[in-house]
């Protein structure tokens, strides 16, 4: 098994380190909108019962109609991170290919195989390629989840390097933590590859509701070897209701529901999540293009290069990044480090402008 990644809110072990209580400090290690939006009302039964059929019915049309993926009724999942851990078991069955292959000759009902990688089995040709493409760099845990499971990660640095041995790809769009964004147009064609290779593409698009027009949902109806997870609490600031949806073709949806066991997700996010996907949502988005604005401002008087970025979180590149990052803690600050890149720092949003003072005077103290 993989050692554990280092995410962003580790405030309680920071403080541990450098003191205060976790709840004085100002944490920045995540991209999660700081203003969490006002609950709505929770039926009592939502606590009361088991997590009722019509809940889950409602907040996957609320989902649908939210994400406009058409026909398809989003999956609601415990945080995607939960479907993140089934990827593994949607390839370890080997891909079949046809007899046209050329690798495989058929004679008088006989197969002849070329190819080490090649199995058969009753009357079952399948592929046995253990590879998967991540393209890097990006959130840790979908390399850890395939190499947990036995399979080879190659990390890429470009959608065109992946090939017709990955039975899956990975693209985060945009991405985490550099904000980096693929066309719709480019990940269209690098799904019709994979699919015509009998492989799977998965967009993960955690932070697409602040930049809509990114997304790929309306046409996974059209596209059947796409998977596309969306965060749910990242955006509306409800992080720990641990929330999130899958969409893609139904059969793969009716493995991850039957993987994931029943009441996967609680009663109480469902109610949630049926209500607030079904809301005005331009208020919440203006609210975090304000706090972008706030914390773009801080980085650039303290003179910080702002290498990329989201709406939710913004990369600086600075050669004492590490300097930085003490230097903050010190001043119970915690933003974002990376082992995998030493002169980057993530910045998650600030809540409002007294924060924005905290950081700015703390970033003035540095001494370059």
């Amino acid at each position: 098994m993989s050692a554990p990644i280092a995410h962003g809110g580790g405030i309680t072990a920071a403080a541990a380190v450098f003191g205060g209580r976790p709840e004085d400090w100002l944490d920045l290690s995540t991209g999660i909108n700081p203003c969490p939006v006002a609950l709505p009302e929770i039926p009592a039964r939502a606590w009361h019962r088991l997590p009722d059929g019509h809940l889950v019915d409602e907040a996957r049309r609320a989902a649908r109609d939210h994400y406009g993926s058409g026909e398809i009724l989003p999956l609601p999942v415990p945080g995607t991170q939960s479907v993140i851990q089934l990827l593994p078991r949607l390839v370890e069955a080997g891909r079949l290919v046809g007899v046209t292959d050329e690798r495989v000759d058929v004679t008088d009902n006989k197969v002849a195989v070329t190819d080490d990688r090649i199995a058969v089995t009753d009357d079952r040709i399948a592929v046995t390629d253990d590879r998967v493409a991540v393209v890097t760099p990006t959130y840790g845990e979908y390399a850890r989840a395939f190499t947990s499971a036995g399979f080879t990660v190659d990390a890429v640095d470009n959608i065109a390097s992946i090939g017709i041995e990955h039975r899956l790809a990975v693209v985060v769009n945009p991405n985490n933590p550099d904000g980096l964004a693929w066309p719709a147009e480019t990940l269209i064609a690098l799904h019709d590859r994979m699919k015509a290779a009998g492989g799977l593409l998965v967009v993960d698009e955690a932070f697409g509701d602040t930049d809509p027009a990114l997304s790929l949902a309306s046409r996974v109806p059209q596209l059947s070897n796409l998977i596309i997870f969306r965060s749910f609490g990242k955006f509306f600031g409800l992080a720990g209701l641990r929330l999130g949806f899958a969409i893609a073709r139904g059969d793969i949806l009716a493995r991850f529901e039957d993987w994931l066991g029943p009441w996967a997700v609680s009663g109480p996010a469902l109610s949630i999540s049926g209500s607030l996907l079904r809301s005005d949502v331009s208020a919440i988005r203006s609210r975090i293009n304000e706090r972008c604005t706030g914390l773009h401002a801080v980085l650039k008087g303290a003179g910080l290069r702002m290498a990329g970025g989201t709406a939710l979180f913004t990369l600086v590149a600075d050669a004492r990044a590490g300097d930085i990052y003490m230097h903050l803690c010190r001043h119970h600050i915690l933003v974002r480090k990376f082992e995998y890149a030493p002169n980057w720092l993530r910045f998650g949003l600030t809540p409002d402008p007294a924060a924005d003072r905290w950081l700015g005077e703390a970033l003035q103290r540095f001494e370059r």
